[in-house]
């Protein structure tokens, strides 16, 4: 085959040989095309595949909506957003294959398309003007950018989201593309201008499938995130369900405790037990009996997929006698403070606060609610009388002791011996603190001794540095120990002035 003369018979060979190549490409071309139409068809398949189940989906998402509250609303909103934006764009992409299969008859005998035949791309020249794109062309892309911003508007900023918009941008990325050669192209040239129409129609397939495989994603991640939210943790409430509601001294106390929530809009075809479903609970209301242990049963019943449920509880409590003894306890500690309005708790178990009546030197107040303020000496006497329903008095009392109020606490910077830069100690602020004491105290510096080494004692009004303050601080050196002395402060929450404010120092370094 090389150059030379050649003789008939080898003509006749290489004659031959351009003749089977010509049918191998023929055959390859054809192989090709029918390929490009089994895509088409398993896209195709796909889609109508997703179209039923994406519709299933939603329906399912706005059953949950329906059913409950929260969550399940807002994805079901930002869900038929979704829905509205990827239904139009299908739709259009639908016209687009319509306009490539221009002038295709299916075959009859097959019900297909004539893949083998569809190698010409003529029907969408008009996308395309030069290097270009044309009117049709211009549209398409228009049609695509508005997709994706309808799409990023109707997912908004949910960052359970941001995956998708990830992959919408770049599987719809209509930037040009560089070929083979290294040159740009346009984006829709280089995906479809001189390609077989039965290419063209795949890729548009295949567009739908990305669309119908977005709005999936969508429906699935709102599906999980409002059901991952409903069922989270702070949408429960822990309670404390124990094997009976009252014990007796050195009695063995046993129970659970369980995570447990209520749905308001649950639908129960009825309840039997002592009291009434009110918003998706039963509310329970019934008479003590006698003396012991009781039991308390009943049953929810509803309608789940068309059969009856019926779910029972049982459940004991303990009816005690009478009471004859006080509950005294104070609210803040075991201790009274002499200087402090002490709140204290008075109750009599069993008996209204309005029928108990508590009284000690310096108490005031009712109903179970009673300030004491203590005097001198080193206990309180309380004492605690009940009427019982049946018109019996019962009394109690107990004593508490008295303490004096702490000494407040000197602090630099918020700590008793601080260190750091003199710049630190300049623009610091001289603070006290009632440390270890419960009640609401404030403490407020209104002057204090600051004592340089090698400088005079200055006395600073406030709480902060004055000039003459800060000069004496420019003058320490490094491992001078500044103290704060001779605190002086005011103090709200309390009825007498507390004992002198503690020393703080600060560590020049």
């Amino acid at each position: 085959m090389a150059g030379g003369k050649l003789t008939p018979r080898q003509k006749m060979i290489n004659l031959m040989y351009l003749v089977f190549i010509a049918m191998l490409a023929m055959n390859m071309s054809k192989e090709v095309l029918s390929a490009f139409g089994l895509m088409n068809e398993k896209f195709e398949g796909a889609n109508t595949s997703a179209v039923a189940t994406n519709e299933q989906m939603l329906v399912s998402l706005d059953a949950k909506a329906s059913e409950s509250k929260g969550e399940f609303i807002v994805a079901a909103a930002s869900a038929h957003k979704v829905e509205a934006v990827t239904k139009g764009f299908y739709a259009y992409v639908e016209t687009l294959k319509k306009q490539v299969l221009e002038g295709v008859e299916v075959d009859p005998e097959t019900g297909k398309l004539p893949y083998e035949a569809m190698d010409k791309g003529e029907s969408i020249d008009n996308w395309f003007t030069g290097e270009g794109y044309g009117p049709k062309g211009n549209e398409i892309i228009s049609k695509i950018e508005k997709f994706k911003a309808d799409i990023k508007s109707a997912l908004g900023s949910d960052v359970k989201y941001i995956p998708l918009l990830a992959e919408v941008n770049k599987k719809f990325d209509v930037s040009d593309v560089a070929n083979k050669e290294g040159l740009k192209d346009k984006y829709l040239a280089y995906h479809f201008k001189g390609f077989p129409s039965v290419a063209s129609l795949a890729k548009l397939s295949a567009w739908q499938n990305d669309i119908k495989k977005l709005e999936s994603d969508t429906y699935s991640i709102a599906l999980g995130k409002a059901a991952v939210s409903e069922a989270s943790y702070s949408k429960f409430q822990a309670i404390v369900v124990l094997d009976k509601n009252a014990y007796f001294q050195g009695e063995n106390v046993t129970g659970k405790v369980v995570l447990g929530k209520y749905d308001p809009n649950a639908k129960f075809d009825g309840f039997k037990g002592p009291g009434k479903l009110v918003n998706g609970q039963a509310i329970l209301s019934t008479t003590a009996g006698s003396v012991g242990e009781q039991t308390i049963g009943g049953s929810f019943n509803f309608i789940e997929g068309g059969k009856p449920i019926n779910l029972p509880f049982k459940g004991t409590y303990v009816v005690v006698p009478r009471p004859n003894s006080a509950t005294i306890s104070a609210d803040k500690m075991n201790v009274v403070y002499r200087g402090v309005p002490n709140p204290m708790t008075i109750s009599f178990a069993g008996v209204a606060n309005n029928k108990v009546k508590a009284s000690a030197q310096g108490m005031s107040g009712s109903d179970g609610k009673y300030v004491l303020r203590a005097g001198s000496g080193t206990s309180v006497m309380i004492n605690v009388s009940a009427t019982l329903p049946d018109g019996k008095v019962v009394s109690d009392k107990k004593e508490f002791r008295i303490k004096g109020l702490p000494a407040p606490t000197g602090k630099i910077r918020g700590e008793v011996a601080a260190k750091g830069q003199k710049g630190n100690l300049e623009s610091c602020t001289i603070s006290a603190v009632m440390e270890d004491f419960d009640f609401p105290v404030t403490v407020n510096v209104t002057q204090f001794n600051i004592k340089v080494p090698g400088q005079p004692t200055i006395v600073v009004s406030g709480s902060k540095m004055d000039g003459r303050a800060r000069s004496a601080i420019q003058k320490a050196t490094r491992g001078d120990v500044v103290v704060i002395s001779e605190i002086k402060a005011s103090f709200q929450g309390i009825d007498q002035v507390a004992k002198r404010v503690s020393t703080c120092t600060y560590e020049v370094q």
